[in-house]
């Protein structure tokens, strides 16, 4: 069986938020799926999806500090500034994560690590909400 739904992240500020609370809340159907796929694709340019460490909130501040440092701000040579300073930074950041992920379902549940969790990547100073389409694909109660 196959099902899809566009979920709308709120918005955030600048930084890595974990969303996956939001994500499976949004997916009530997850629960029925014995085993299975999620895929998620983040219609965005200028944000990002991946997992990592779901506990210490300093691992998703560390990111922020790191990526900034990798991909900084008000560099001279971008061209493509139409939106601000944060405009091609922001599209190197999510280049460099990606903005798709694809997630094991086992007993109505991510089979996510006991340490990992979702992070959206937010990459501009001034964002919207995020639309991320998921398609949940498996064999259903």
């Amino acid at each position: 069986m196959w099902q899809q739904r566009m979920i709308t992240l709120r918005a955030r500020a600048r930084g890595f938020h974990l969303v996956s609370d939001e994500l499976v809340t949004a997916l009530p159907e997850l629960a029925r799926c014995k085993v299975g796929l999620l895929h998620l694709w983040l219609q965005h340019t200028s944000a990002s999806l991946t997992i990592n460490e779901n506990a210490d909130g300093a691992v998703r501040r560390d990111f922020e500090r790191f990526f900034n440092r990798l991909v900084p701000q008000g560099q001279d040579g971008y061209e493509h500034d139409y939106e601000g300073p944060d405009d091609l930074p922001a599209h190197f950041k999510s280049s460099l994560l990606g903005c798709q992920l694809s997630l094991p379902i086992t007993s109505g549940r991510l089979a996510l690590g006991t340490w990992q969790g979702i992070y959206l990547g937010e990459h501009r100073d001034q964002a919207g909400a995020r639309r991320v389409l998921a398609t949940l694909q498996g064999e259903f109660d």
